[in-house]
């Protein structure tokens, strides 16, 4: 026969290891809700720009862009009571480049009630002229000048000083320019629309220049 003393202690006992269950419970319940809220957080719209942004920094420069000019100068001289003339035909490549160490949380806008997000871009830069040397004609006229003096040197020098100034103005004309932002700004959008794309949200970018009106 159980006494009252063991009775009264097994009921005790049973009471704290069904208070330890539901303590256990409320714990396990409590790690889920967080766990879940963590997993939420992980696919949220400004979580995932905010990694993207991280991973176009760490990329530094993207080159959106390439063009090649052609330069046609022409320089001339006279000394003496002659004349020289030379005229140099030059190619060469220009690189559209992106800054993109420059971008900053900042720059980017995102809009929760539309699902948008709005990229403001530093300008571009241009890298070059990578000279084509094997591509290089010249065409001279005023040989007994030349063969007196260094006036064939101070052409020369002439011509290249020109040359790489007629190369880099072409490339800043207005058509490459849109070229070249446009290709940036689809390749920006792109970095950010296909993350979200992948986290499951639909989401509208759009990339802008500071001096270009936003769409």
């Amino acid at each position: 026969m159980t006494s009252p003393a063991s009775a009264s202690s097994s009921r005790i006992v049973s009471r704290l290891i069904l208070l330890a269950a539901a303590l256990v419970l409320l714990l396990a319940v409590w790690w889920a809700v967080a766990a879940w809220r963590d997993w939420q957080k992980g696919y949220d719209p400004e979580t995932v720009v905010a990694a993207s942004l991280q991973g176009l920094q760490e990329q530094n420069v993207l080159v959106p862009f390439t063009a090649r000019y052609v330069a046609v100068v022409t320089s001339t001289q006279s000394r003496l009571g002659l004349s020289a003339k030379k005229t140099l035909i030059m190619p060469g490549t220009v690189r559209y480049e992106l800054d993109l160490g420059k971008l900053k949380q900042s720059d980017l806008d995102w809009d929760a009630a539309t699902n948008a997000l709005t990229v403001t871009l530093p300008p571009l830069r241009l890298a070059g002229p990578e000279i084509d040397i094997d591509a290089i004609s010249e065409f001279r006229d005023g040989e007994i000048l030349m063969a007196l003096t260094d006036t064939e040197k101070s052409l020369d020098t002439a011509n290249r000083k020109r040359a790489q100034e007629e190369l880099i103005k072409q490339a800043k004309g207005t058509t490459p320019m849109r070229l070249a932002q446009g290709a940036a700004r689809t390749a920006v959008e792109q970095s950010f629309a296909m993350p979200l794309k992948a986290a499951g949200i639909d989401a509208k970018v759009t990339a802008r220049f500071a001096a270009s009106p936003a769409g």
